[in-house]
């Protein structure tokens, strides 16, 4: 499986709401998540902020992917997207964001998230 596929099956499994799954397969033990609020380093401390975001949805409206490619000899990804979901506090919002991630052998081992705060 190249890194595209693996990226798509990431998002296909987040569109048939396995968030969770997504990340048991596909991110590393050393994983670390960068985005502009902040790092996050280790599958668990990553897996556990997952949680809590999934703990304050409501409900998912949509998910659309609007670009995604890879640098094969690189092992890197990109999926542009767009997520929209009803907080509990019962605030609808649309995030976009561009996330990028760098493979080594079938697990991500660092993901950059990009997106307006």
């Amino acid at each position: 499986m190249t890194y595209l596929e693996k990226a798509q099956d990431i998002y296909n499994m987040l569109g048939q709401g396995q968030l969770l799954e997504a990340f048991d397969k596909y991110y590393a033990d050393n994983v670390v998540m960068t985005e502009p609020r902040g790092t996050r380093e280790s599958k668990a401390v990553c897996r556990d902020y997952e949680v809590q975001f999934l703990n304050s949805v409501q409900e998912f409206h949509d998910l659309q992917i609007t670009g995604i490619g890879s640098d094969e000899a690189n092992g890197t990804t990109f999926v542009e997207s767009m997520m929209e979901v009803t907080f509990k506090d019962g605030n609808r919002v649309k995030m976009e964001q561009v996330a990028v991630q760098k493979w080594e052998g079938d697990q991500i081992v660092h993901e950059r998230f990009y997106y307006e705060q």
